[in-house]
């Protein structure tokens, strides 16, 4: 087996100068010299769907499986890229050079330094688009990561646009699926739940249905998928998409499909109120990341196992605090959106409130609700709810109307998102302990409504 890192990047810039069409009659001719049938040349790495289309020049393999597709035909990768004097060669020093900015690229993505990912990759782009000199797959693979990228500094309609266009002009399968991940992820992000759920059907009709259930990329996709279906009531068939894929991600192997499968069933069963079935799975996720090294993905779920302790029985507020701290630090050497940094501030609040520092609490929440503020209105709402709850504990009762006030038309500019409900009959509560019963009923219509059930009045008539 050749390993040599040396050897493996000189074999990645062949890959991607090479003329596909000359490399797939080569691959075509190995095989037929060697006696086997697509069958046997996919092996496990691919399906027989993609060697046929490698083989007809649409698709362009990458240097790991040429090596072990060279390994299976009995050849050796160089005999496969060597270079024809009849098609167009590419500047291998600038794709080389490329190349490595993309690496450098995706290392600063992985590690949550996402503006400069950004800045590498739009540097990038100019200079593809002003040559010849590079194949067109290095500009897909560019623009993947500059719409990921967009994604992650919190820029999602930029990124949706980024994607749709990927999704219509990209051929490569593992790019296509993860561009459908990341696209099913940002409409989730907008609450477009119904988008998010078709992503999984776009899908299948571009990228054969091996790749897409036999890869760590393809498990990712379907359980981000499962979660908009999820979102939509569809519980029944969420919950079981997820569950097989924990069964094939094991089987895979891979640190990240498995982790994306645990934080996936993970959020699924805390959204149905099985806090205690969660919290093991989102450990379990948490570690799978640490060994993949992927620094953005563990400081969100950091955040989230951090909120899945406070809704314990009893909350785990201490553990939270720890979570919420790390995710802090983390965030400030790598960098995370502003939505990322809210959660952080609030759960932070409220842990601080659960252990009895009411004063550290007040100035967490009064930093929450600056760093939701035109971020976030669900978070903001809950900074203020927050704000109320630790006012009313401190004996400023009309401080905390003002707070629960103020949350409550907040909260009434939102329609029906997930965790609306909760906060709706939690203000109601806060506002009973007030004494304010006209306004917590309104505020429990108004939970039920979010759900489903009846119809609001206005405020202006709850409060009068």
């Amino acid at each position: 087996m050749i390993d040599s890192t040396e050897v493996l990047a000189d074999l990645r810039v062949q890959v991607k100068t090479i003329d596909a069409g000359l490399l797939g009659r080569r691959i075509r001719h190995a095989r037929q010299r060697a006696g086997m049938t697509q069958g046997d040349a996919a092996g496990t790495d691919m399906s027989t769907a993609y060697i046929s289309r490698i083989e007809g020049g649409q698709r362009r393999p990458g240097a790991d499986l040429l090596i072990a597709l060279a390994e299976r035909l009995r050849c050796t990768p160089e005999e496969l890229l060597a270079p024809d004097d009849s098609v167009i060669t590419y500047d291998a020093a600038v794709v080389a050079r490329l190349t490595l900015e993309l690496d450098y690229a995706d290392l600063e993505l992985r590690t949550g330094s996402a503006g400069s990912t950004l800045e590498r990759v739009e540097s990038v782009l100019v200079e593809a688009g002003q040559t010849t000199a590079v194949p067109p797959d290095l500009g897909h693979q560019a623009r993947l990561m500059k719409a990921m990228a967009l994604e992650a500094v919190g820029r999602p309609a930029e990124a949706l646009e980024a994607l749709e266009v990927i999704v219509e002009r990209d051929e490569d399968p593992l790019r296509l699926i993860r561009a459908f991940t990341a696209l099913s992820r940002c409409y989730q992000e907008s609450s477009d739940y119904s988008r998010a759920a078709d992503v999984g059907d776009r899908a299948s009709v571009l990228i054969d249905q091996r790749e897409l259930e036999g890869t760590a990329e393809g498990l990712k996709l379907a359980v981000t998928v499962a979660a908009a279906h999820f979102e939509r009531g569809d519980t029944n068939h969420a919950v079981r998409v997820c569950q097989r894929a924990l069964v094939c991600a094991e089987a895979l192997g891979s640190p990240e499909a498995r982790a994306a499968a645990y934080w996936n069933t993970a959020i699924m069963e805390s959204r149905q109120g099985r806090i205690e079935a969660a919290l093991p799975l989102a450990s379990k996720a948490l570690s799978l990341l640490e060994a993949a090294e992927d620094s953005r993905s563990q400081t969100r779920l950091r955040v989230q196992l951090g909120l899945l302790h406070l809704r314990s029985e009893p909350p785990l507020a201490q553990e939270a605090l720890a979570l919420f701290g790390q995710a802090d630090r983390d965030g400030q050497v790598s960098g995370i959106n502003a939505a990322d940094r809210a959660r952080i501030k609030v759960g932070t609040a409220r842990a601080l409130f659960l252990v009895g520092d009411l004063a550290d609490a007040e100035i967490a929440a009064r930093s929450a609700l600056e760093e939701s503020a035109g971020v976030s209105a669900l978070l903001e709402s809950e900074a203020l709810l927050l704000q109320g709850e630790i006012s009313g504990a401190r004996g400023h009762g009309e401080e905390a109307v003002t707070h629960l006030r103020m949350a409550a038309t907040r909260l009434g500019t939102l329609g029906s998102e997930h965790g609306v409900a909760q906060l709706w009959f939690e203000l109601g509560a806060l506002l009973d302990q007030h004494g304010l019963f006209r306004e917590a009923a309104y505020a429990y219509r108004s939970a039920g409504t979010t759900t489903g059930l009846g119809r609001v009045p206005s405020l202006a008539a709850a409060t009068r």
